[in-house]
């Protein structure tokens, strides 16, 4: 992946496009419209379009309605995955955007649950942590794995009743020198 298509994926609207579908749903536009309804649908549908275009998300299914074609759409996950070389090949500035769009996503989300009727942090498992930690390169490597693990299994939970969708966000940061 190139520093462009990172670029395409982490725009603000593309990005939460990305995070409704990242989830394992099949949604059309007009779904996405209903969970996202402080997009704009025209500017919704434009950046749906970039996407499929870009090979990031795939038509699953269409049909007819009112004589216009209704797509369902999913993320080719591959695609949708800013890998090792892409963070080599990006700029210090590139890498700001991209942290900063990440970073805002969070915070729209935050605000959004702050807004409710309702909220009860405690029951609705809202948390934010900070933990440093000594690691060898080997002891990072092997940290990662476990997390990516014990997430992924997760991430194939579809929606059930009792099942509430939780996002769970994570930033790794050096602290520093080496000792």
């Amino acid at each position: 992946m190139t520093s462009s298509t990172a670029d395409l994926l982490l725009h603000p609207v593309r990005l939460r496009v990305l995070q409704l579908l990242l989830a394992g749903e099949e949604l059309t536009t007009s779904q996405m419209a209903e969970r996202l309804p402080d997009v704009p649908t025209a500017s919704l549908y434009r950046h749906v379009a970039r996407l499929a275009d870009a090979g990031v998300l795939r038509v699953v299914r269409e049909r007819s309605v009112r004589g216009t074609a209704e797509r369902t759409y999913a993320v080719q996950v591959e695609a949708a995955r800013v890998g090792p070389d892409a963070a080599r090949s990006m700029t210090r500035d590139q890498h700001r955007r991209a942290f900063t769009t990440f970073t805002a996503s969070l915070l729209g989300r935050f605000e959004s649950y702050l807004e409710r009727e309702e909220i009860d942090p405690a029951r609705d498992g809202i948390s934010y942590r900070e933990a440093a930690m000594w690691l060898t390169d080997a002891e990072l490597e092997e940290m990662v794995a476990e997390l990516r693990e014990t997430i992924t299994a997760r991430m194939e939970h579809r929606e059930t009743p009792g099942r509430t969708r939780r996002t769970l966000a994570t930033v790794l940061l050096p602290g520093g020198t080496r000792a």
